[in-house]
């Protein structure tokens, strides 16, 4: 059947009424829930609607402001574990309170997500939820903020997760978690543990998250009047695959260090892939760490010790909180605790018995039984408590 065919053969509302013997405004009423008709013509409109299959038009219903209300996730990539929880928690609570959530996946394609979030303005939307890090440059702060006044003016809200605020002013709910906190918190505990020479496995230099993670990583070894050597600091992105090329490519150049501080736990998987490969122990040789907590984390082996970040529940705070607000509230700032796990991935340096890894030879790539021990480095003088983290 052509496309011209099938909507041709699509019922209109015009021939529900005339099945239902009213008029098509009556059966808008009844469709629409917004005004008063009687119990018979209502049992007659709903018996013609199933009888002739109608479905209403969603475009139609968005200009006539009835129908389910909607509200959009936008995220960059839905396959992220951490992303994905948060899109539970959004449509969790959103589905608690009667609306339907829309999930745009932008594949950081800005334009994709301009036309996405202008989709959603003209349907009347309650909120449109912006997920994820991003450049924190004048650009994006001059578009997000024409987003959120845009959005306000056709009555939705625009939330930010995770992402840059604002500013003051602004009609946006913005909603994060103490990412440079966390990271503080999670450095301060490798520390703590002995280990003075820690490879950072970061993201994106230009990417908000990374840069707060970085951040935390730096001040908990200042803190403690220590500098942690610039060679020691390797960037990439949030994925396995990054973890993986970034472990092999320190490996490869003989950098030392005892202890491994990851972006991610999926930066972190991929790390330990690659220690394994080099026939490297965790934690026996190298103590490892991540970031997120998600769920495979506790799978690994070892367990991973990692940051707890409260996905699903910023996705559910997201939604309670947009749909909450009028449209016009200025901006609004919301902050979320994170807390380490301590789980079997990080060992002392004392009980480690070793030099820091220096290199990817034949030697290291052996089991480590199979390895003659090396001379056991001098304990640290060091603090080695986990302190607290920045303000």
């Amino acid at each position: 059947m052509t496309r011209k065919s099938e909507d041709a053969s699509r019922s209109t509302i015009r021939d529900v009424a005339a099945r239902a013997g009213v008029s098509a405004s009556t059966v808008s009423r009844v469709l629409g829930g917004v005004y008063p008709v009687s119990g018979a013509t209502r049992t007659r409109v709903m018996r013609a609607v199933r009888e002739m299959d109608y479905v209403a038009d969603a475009r139609a219903k968005a200009v006539a402001g009835v129908g389910t209300p909607t509200l959009a996730f936008v995220l960059e990539d839905i396959t992220g574990p951490s992303f994905a929880h948060m899109a539970y928690g959004v449509e969790r609570e959103a589905t608690r309170l009667g609306h339907l959530c829309l999930v745009c996946s932008t594949k950081g394609d800005v334009q994709h997500e301009l036309e996405f979030v202008e989709m959603m303005r003209a349907q009347r939307a309650a909120a449109v939820i912006l997920v994820g890090g991003a450049a924190d440059t004048p650009e994006y702060r001059e578009r997000t903020r024409r987003i959120a006044d845009s959005l306000a003016s056709a009555g939705s809200r625009l939330v930010l997760c995770g992402r840059p605020p604002l500013g003051p002013g602004a009609p946006v709910t913005v909603i994060e978690y103490d990412n440079e906190g966390g990271a503080y918190a999670l450095v301060a505990h490798v520390l703590s543990q002995g280990h003075r020479r820690i490879l950072f496995l970061g993201g994106r230099s230009d990417h908000t998250t990374a840069q707060g993670r970085e951040r935390g990583f730096l001040a908990a070894h200042r803190a403690r009047g220590l500098e942690p050597d610039p060679a020691l600091l390797l960037h990439g992105d949030f994925t396995r695959d990054s973890g993986h090329r970034l472990m092999r490519q320190a490996l490869k150049e003989g950098l030392e260090f005892t202890a491994v501080v990851a972006a991610t736990d999926m930066v972190a998987a991929g790390a330990l892939t690659a220690l394994h490969e080099a026939g490297l122990d965790v934690p026996g040789d190298v103590s490892l760490a991540g970031y997120d907590d998600i769920p495979f984390a506790r799978d690994l082996h070892p367990a991973l010790t990692t940051v707890h970040v409260p996905y699903e529940e910023l996705g559910r705070l997201a939604v309670r909180t947009a749909l909450g607000r009028t449209p016009e509230t200025p901006d609004e700032h919301l902050l979320l605790g994170t807390h380490v796990v301590v789980r079997d991935s990080v060992a002392a340096v004392k009980e480690q018995e070793r030099a820091p890894v220096r290199s990817a030879s034949p030697a290291m790539r052996a089991p480590r039984s199979a390895r003659p021990a090396p001379p056991a480095s001098p304990a640290d003088s060091g603090p080695t408590d986990a302190g607290r983290t920045p303000r």
